[in-house]
């Protein structure tokens, strides 16, 4: 298990001591990795500077093949990576196990858009020029990812930026730093060359943040998690006028029509709302369910979500494990009680659970007020609110009445009408008949404060380039 800092292709150790990474699922201490200073962070950008030149110096097609060997060592140590996130994380090992194959998509999907980076070259229309266009990297990209996915937001971020011929500095969460840390490693073994891809893992994420913002080779930060923080380091990157990438947070509306299949709608409600512990930016956070379907959905929903086995990640059949701290639970329980205060009524579920551990039971709320704070706070949780609607139009009002605008789920047997819904979703991805979307052949990206560009598909790499253009006569 490795728990030194990476810099410059070197691993040691940093000058603020250890942090403690916890076993959700117990409490207990499983590892101490290192802990980075401001000065260990200015470190990795002077060695990412240096190597970026060379890295996007070297021919697409080699880096191509690097990220190619990235993406089949990931999947030989896939065991164990997907161990390392039950540990740290607590997540199911099946849920563990299929992050680690999206994750390792990214390094195949990039490595065939590595050689795909398209310029042009036209007659101005005067006839005076030519205008060339190019795509240069950005050069220096600081990223900064979250705990709920601590393989998959490295990938999804590093793979294009590495394709593009960008290099990195990673700050993993504090939570789950032992995958960025093995991933890392890996990459190395596949043949990433020193420098390219730096890791410092700090308990001061303040202090982190304003020595890499600042520091003369950082041109892009690409950060994953709440819309809160990312507001904080939008404002400091316009001091420098730095590009940015933000995945932030999620409302998700998870709408049921009275003639959507019911059996099919429950199962993708279980998917939208429970995969990975609930712990999802995607994850459903509102279901809208028509009246006349609202009394089966719930009874369906109640029967999954109370039939779901809790536990430690690692034992057979489990299918929600631990949230990743004590405060989670906290802020759960305190949302459950909220909607029960305005007249919810708690169908299934009895809250946190006693014992070692940071565990909450599924729960699903019937009769939900629209004006709970529930409906307007990301749960991070396994909490299931239903609320009934009759007239579509004032519930397609509710389900935009967010600032959030990062996925929305539609059910209807009628593809037309769920079509027309779809597209009056104020969300940069919907899931139609489907409870999950992401894909890494697709743009995962939001609308309004749900972030700021696009990762995966052909947009993502171009997302870590610059746009030249070069008039040219001949």
């Amino acid at each position: 298990m490795q728990t030194q800092m990476l810099i410059d292709g070197t691993w040691r150790d940093g000058d603020a001591g250890r942090i403690e990474v916890l076993d959700p699922a117990t409490g207990d201490g499983i590892a101490e990795v290192a802990a980075g200073t401001a000065a260990d962070a200015l470190a990795a950008c002077d060695a990412a500077e240096a190597a970026q030149r060379r890295w996007a110096a070297t021919a697409p097609r080699v880096r191509s093949e690097i990220l190619r060997a990235c993406y089949l060592t990931m999947l030989e140590h896939s065991s164990e990576i997907a161990d390392l996130i039950t540990r740290e994380h607590g997540k199911p090992q099946a849920d563990a196990a299929g992050e680690v194959a999206y994750s390792a998509e990214f390094f195949r999907w990039n490595a065939e858009e590595a050689v795909r980076i398209h310029g042009s070259i036209g007659v101005a229309p005067a006839g005076d020029k030519r205008i060339i266009t190019r795509h240069p990297p950005v050069g220096v990209v600081a990223m900064i990812t979250p705990w709920n996915f601590p393989a998959a937001m490295i990938t999804r971020k590093v793979a294009p930026a590495l394709a593009a011929g960008n290099a990195v500095v990673i700050k993993p969460a504090r939570d789950t730093p032992l995958t960025a840390l093995r991933v890392a490693q890996l990459l190395e073994e596949a043949g990433v060359p020193p420098g390219v891809v730096n890791v410092v893992p700090t308990r001061s994420s303040g202090d982190w943040f304003e020595a890499v913002v600042d520091h003369r080779a950082v041109r892009m930060v690409s950060f994953t998690g709440s819309t809160e923080v990312g507001r904080m380091l939008l404002r400091r990157c316009a001091d420098r006028v730095l590009k940015t990438g933000m995945e932030l947070g999620g409302n998700a509306p998870f709408i049921v029509f009275a003639d959507a299949d019911m059996e099919a709608a429950v199962a993708g409600a279980m998917v939208a709302k429970m995969r990975h512990s609930a712990e999802a930016c995607t994850a459903a956070n509102r279901f809208f369910v028509e009246s006349a379907a609202h009394d089966e959905f719930v009874e369906r929903l109640s029967e999954a979500m109370g039939s779901m086995k809790v536990g430690n990640g690692f034992e057979p059949g489990v299918a929600c494990g631990p949230m990743i701290n004590a405060e989670a639970v906290e802020s759960i329980e305190g949302l459950v009680q909220g909607a029960l205060h305005n007249g919810a009524r708690r169908v299934t579920g009895n809250g946190p659970m006693d014992g070692p551990g940071f565990f909450y039971e599924p729960t699903v709320l019937a009769g939900v007020d629209v004006s709970s704070p529930i409906t307007s706070e990301e749960i991070f949780g396994p909490v299931a609110p239903v609320i009934p609607f009759d007239d579509t139009d004032a519930m397609i009002a509710a389900a935009n009445d967010t600032e959030m605008g990062l996925i929305g789920y539609v059910y209807t047997e009628d593809l037309a009408k769920g079509l027309r819904v779809s597209e009056r979703i104020e969300a940069g991805m919907i899931g139609l008949n489907r409870g999950a979307v992401s894909d890494p052949a697709a743009p995962f990206g939001g609308m309004k404060q749900s972030g700021l560009g696009r990762e995966g598909a052909s947009e993502g790499i171009y997302e870590f380039c610059e746009t030249q253009y070069i008039a040219a006569g001949w």
